[in-house]
């Protein structure tokens, strides 16, 4: 794993965690290499590593469907869970500070997993998703329970414009007193984004404030669509 954790660590987080701060998502161009794209979209009908399957439209969640890993996850996966969160485990200490709220995150992805499993969660919410031509992902939050990491990453496994049409990655902000905004989003194969679960902080002229946000996938024009999403707290089942 030293090669994605050199890809990690070359990146300027300076800039990356400041864009994170101040708009609640940020692009990270080109983490996966194609080889290990399409490892990942290759394994999609493995039987040994996963541990629930959701088909989408059952629940109403949209059009598509997706896989849970389950413990231990790929050394992968894995590596880059636990290097993100660490990067980015101070810009979730500084929101909950500038929002006068108590909660505070761990240094260590170990330590946060240590505090889900103090609250029952303890099963992984690592996600590998599948659309085809007409699928689509309504807004949502991936909350899992009452610990909760506020940033949570996707890293696209397929190429928009050759693999599939569509399916943009869409991100609303719900500012207080005032009309949603709405971020559409077209990353590449092997590009990261890193953006909120849930809300994050915004200053006003009388201080920070909550901007709450939801995620979710527009429709596929044309193709198949794939995705890795990695989620830092566990889940309750």
């Amino acid at each position: 794993m030293e090669n994605i954790v050199s890809r990690l660590l070359v990146r300027d987080w300076t800039v990356i965690t400041r864009e994170l701060h101040d708009k609640g998502f940020v692009i990270v161009p080109d983490l996966l290499n194609q080889v290990e794209c399409d490892e990942l979209v290759a394994a999609y009908g493995a039987d040994n590593r996963y541990r629930k399957t959701i088909v989408m439209e059952r629940y109403r969640f949209g059009l598509g469907e997706y896989k849970y890993f389950q413990y231990p996850l790929p050394e992968l996966i894995t590596t880059i869970r636990e290097k993100v969160y660490a990067l980015i485990a101070p810009v979730a200490n500084q929101w909950m500070e500038e929002l006068n709220m108590e909660r505070r995150f761990p240094a260590s992805h170990a330590a946060m997993r240590e505090l889900c499993q103090q609250h029952g969660q303890v099963e992984p919410t690592v996600l590998i998703l599948k659309y085809n031509t007409g699928g689509f992902n309504t807004l949502h939050q991936d909350l899992y329970g009452e610990i909760y990491f506020p940033m949570q990453i996707v890293l696209l496994l397929d190429q928009v414009d050759q693999d599939y049409i569509g399916g943009e990655f869409v991100i609303t902000e719900q500012i207080p007193r005032a009309q949603s905004k709405v971020n559409v989003l077209k990353p590449k194969r092997g590009d990261m984004i890193i953006f909120t679960t849930n809300f994050r902080a915004a200053k006003g002229s009388k201080g920070y404030y909550r901007v709450h946000m939801k995620h979710g996938v527009s429709p596929l024009h044309k193709g198949h669509r794939h995705s890795l999403g990695i989620i830092f707290h566990d889940s309750l089942s």
